[in-house]
């Protein structure tokens, strides 16, 4: 089994001072359900329901007294509640029962010192059933494809994975490393697909694996699109769209469709709520608050990097490619990049990945992320090449108000650089190794 690096925050979570009934986020097939039961593994008691099963989702029509359900939850499996400070409840797949998530609120007040978890991966499908979370008595957690490090752990690489975090890199691991992350980049993070490798290292064996995947997001469609139309339109950007990863889309029209730009535009919307895509709209200003700008192309950006790679038809290129930023002319470095910023930014508590791009007519000038912290905004530009021609990453610099502080993401050695614009506004280029993405915010005073 992979380790995840969300347990860390699931246990920072049960040992708080007041834990609120926590729903965990997050696409099909990304490991909710084997999480929580190794979570399960550190109570005294773990009650397990999965609400797809009738007689378990059956439970909340019969009663809606908590402490009378989670009393017949444990007598029915045959185990015993001594404390509730060490029990944990964990209801799967809440999505198929709207009065499961309406009790989540008196778990909260009547329980409180129950730990609950609730997860699904079609909650969007509530929507039609006009059933909101109770705000104010819950709060979330996403889960996302395997990170670099939990790849390296799941490859028996776990030393490689310490000596990043302590920022003392060999450079003679520096080739191993970037070997590895370009076959991460490959591969991608979805833990079936990351076991079935770590076992066999043959690329060739996971074919089954992605097809599988993406017909369950066909499948699923109909479970969370408001109507035929926007089924329809859902299943046109899952059979199009990947060959689209990294780059700035126009809703209008999509993939050579005939659907215009507000349905389509909702479409992706109820994607993203399904953690199957997300879009990264662009900003145009260098300081806080970084305020995205809707009417402009956002860049779309999937679940997972092996998932797009396989649907693209692409995984040849990588193998007859050593240079990760030459492949896809450099999309695929770019897609694998926000795929690691995404689960970076969950621990930041920041949900919007955002690029930035020169407010003036006819400017092509485009950094390719930027990282709010505090009142300041970071260019992070994922490029190889020679200091002089990050003419993006200076053009930013050059604009009135920018900081002091820029990173890239490339294939060479940790390093700094200090540059000047043409403008005489000096600043610090630090280049961080796309395998030390897991501890960028380390380089980030």
């Amino acid at each position: 089994m992979i380790r995840r690096e969300l347990l860390n925050r699931l246990r920072q979570w049960r040992n708080s001072e007041r834990h609120k009934p926590l729903i965990l986020r997050g696409a099909r097939q990304v490991g909710k359900t084997t999480l929580a039961n190794e979570f399960g593994k550190e109570f005294d008691t773990y009650l397990h329901l999965n609400l797809e099963r009738e007689e378990d989702a059956a439970i909340f029509e019969r009663s809606d007294n908590v402490n009378v359900i989670v009393q017949y939850i444990a007598l029915r499996d045959g185990k015993t509640i001594d404390s509730l400070d060490n029990t944990l409840l964990f209801i799967d797949e809440i999505q198929n029962s709207p009065k499961a998530v309406a009790l989540l609120r008196y778990f909260y007040e009547d329980l409180p010192q129950l730990h609950v978890i609730a997860a699904g991966s079609l909650l969007q499908s509530l929507i039609k059933s006009h059933v909101s979370f109770p705000v104010g008595r819950i709060e979330y957690l996403s889960l996302r494809p395997c990170s670099f490090f939990e790849f390296l752990a799941a490859m028996d690489r776990q030393p490689l994975v310490q000596h990043i975090r302590n920022h003392d890199v060999n450079p003679l691991l520096h080739d191993q490393l970037m070997r590895l992350f370009n076959t991460y980049t490959l591969v991608g993070g979805m833990p079936e697909v990351v076991m079935e490798y770590s076992r066999h290292k043959d690329v060739t064996r996971l074919s089954p694996i992605y097809d599988t995947l993406l017909q369950s997001y066909n499948e699923d469609v109909e479970k969370y699109a408001k109507n035929h139309t926007q089924t329809q339109v859902i299943r046109h950007i899952l059979n199009t769209g990947w060959t689209m990863g990294g780059e700035a889309i126009k809703f209008n029209n999509f993939g050579g469709s005939n659907y215009g730009s507000r349905e389509v535009h909702e479409a992706f919307e109820v994607m993203q709520r399904a953690f199957l895509l997300n879009l990264a709209y662009p900003v145009t200003s260098v300081n806080a608050p970084a305020l995205p700008s809707l009417r402009r192309s956002p860049k779309l950006l999937w679940v997972d990097t092996g998932i797009m790679n396989f649907a693209a038809n692409l995984q040849l290129e990588y193998l007859t490619n050593h240079e990760l930023l030459d492949v896809w002319r450099g999309r695929a470095a770019e897609h694998i990049v926000a795929q690691e910023l995404t689960v970076l930014f969950d621990k930041h508590y920041q949900h919007n990945l955002n690029y930035w791009v020169r407010d003036q007519k006819g400017s092509t000038a485009e950094v390719d992320f930027i990282w709010q912290q505090g009142t300041r905004i970071i260019p992070i530009e994922v490029k190889s090449g020679t200091n002089a021609h990050l003419r993006s990453l200076q053009s930013f610099m050059r604009t009135p108000g920018a900081g002091k502080l820029a990173i890239r993401i490339w294939s060479g050695e940790l390093s700094e650089d200090i540059l000047t614009t043409d403008t005489g506004h000096q600043f610090k280029l630090i280049n961080v190794p796309f395998y030390y993405l897991g501890v960028l915010d380390d380089f980030l005073p």
